[in-house]
């Protein structure tokens, strides 16, 4: 819970973006509007009864453990594996995960902005800059055996498991992915070793932070009896898609189709929630703020396009709304100078630019400590004094 300029605001965390149906219908029940993070999270503003709220989120299964609710930040790649490039089920690690961090009493102690990512082997969430990410390795499968001592000169690449990313760096660390969950809790609790009481938020505000945070993690590893043979693995990474998040249906490795759907602007109306559970089950959220509902029939998938357009979500991949983000800006901002909000939904209508013809994402900050702004090359248009100021990151 946070004080903002409208009131209460919730902060909801929602582990690799899964959010059901009975779930969404709770969020549109104390809200007009629910705000789509970049972290695949949600936020509720202007919150009645804050107390009610946090009992109904509990009741529904979306606060597991007050003590560790800040520090659930866990996203995912959205197809989980399901792609025609990804090779990694990401589903039951994130699951695994979340209740290995709700269970290690220590890791409450997080910075609240340390975040998790579990990629699929799109490359699209390492691409993110997570503190801890897993990745699969070249030649994933389901039986994966450790390097032989004979083949660690050999010229042929043995097959690997999966390995660990620090901020964005690779350590050499590479596992069967039965390992993943207990390492990535390992790897955490080597970031609070180092890090001191008052210290860094994230690995990378650390001096040398993936260097630092692996040789305590190599550390802990070796003092519990587990060596370092994870490094004799052959490392290959999967390289970060970067392109603007579109629209539209997407194929998936059997046959069915996976429909994507942009929120404008992030902001996900109590209408628009109660049409998504109406049409799925369950629905993933996307750091992208994007929505994305899986394993559809290729003709159910075209239904459901055209239902989800005239509710106002977006899943024409050649408009102008893809790419457009924005912060809260005025009024629900106190430090904003300007509605943002406002003022890109009439940049976009107005058809004067937008990521649907262009090959930039663009982001609208109401003041300079511009939030919400996602990572990479970004324009960013941001509020001063003197009106807005067109930026490129």
């Amino acid at each position: 819970m946070h004080q903002a300029a409208d009131g209460p605001l919730a902060r909801v965390r929602l582990p690799g973006g899964r959010i059901t149906a009975a779930q969404l219908l709770v969020l549109a029940g104390h809200t007009e509007v629910v705000e789509l993070t970049s972290r695949a999270n949600v936020q509720v503003r202007a919150l009645r009864s804050p107390t009610d709220f946090a009992r109904r989120l509990a009741d529904a299964g979306l606060l597991p453990s007050p003590s560790h609710e800040r520090v659930r930040n866990i996203i995912a790649s959205p197809l989980g594996g399901r792609g025609t490039v990804g090779v990694l089920d990401t589903d039951p690690l994130v699951e695994a995960l979340d209740a290995a961090l709700c269970g290690n009493a220590r890791l409450a102690g997080l910075p609240g902005r340390f975040l998790f990512a579990l990629d699929d082997g799109s490359g699209d969430v390492t691409a993110l800059g997570a503190d801890v990410t897993l990745v699969p390795a070249a030649g994933l499968g389901a039986d994966v055996k450790p390097v032989p001592e004979a083949a660690l000169d050999a010229d042929v690449t043995p097959v690997s498991g999966v390995g660990l990313l620090l901020a964005g760096e690779d350590i050499g660390l590479r596992f069967p992915v039965e390992e993943a969950v207990a390492l990535m809790i390992a790897a955490a609790e080597a970031f609070l070793d180092v890090r001191g009481p008052d210290g860094a938020w994230r690995i990378a505000e650390l001096p040398d932070g993936p260097a630092r945070v692996a040789a305590r993690l190599r550390e802990n590893l070796s003092a519990a009896g587990l060596g370092v043979s994870g490094d004799r693995w052959a490392p290959s990474v999967a390289g970060p898609d970067r392109g603007i998040r579109r629209a539209g249906a997407v194929g998936l490795r059997d046959g069915r189709v996976a429909l994507e759907a942009v929120v404008p602007l992030g902001r996900l109306t109590a209408v628009q929630a109660r049409v998504l559970a109406q049409v799925a089950e369950s629905v993933r959220l996307t750091p992208w703020r994007t929505v994305v509902l899986l394993d559809l029939d290729p003709q159910h998938a075209t239904d459901l396009a055209l239902r989800l357009q005239q509710a106002g979500l977006v899943t024409d991949p050649d408009s102008s709304w893809t790419g457009v983000t924005a912060c809260t800006g005025r009024p629900g901002c106190a430090k904003a100078l300007a509605d943002v909000q406002a003022d890109a939904a009439a940049w976009v209508r107005a058809g004067r630019g937008g990521a649907g013809g262009g090959e930039l994402p663009v982001h609208w900050a109401g003041c300079e400590r511009l939030c919400g702004l996602p990572r990479g090359s970004v324009i960013q248009m941001v509020a001063t004094p003197d009106g807005y100021q067109e930026r490129q990151q």
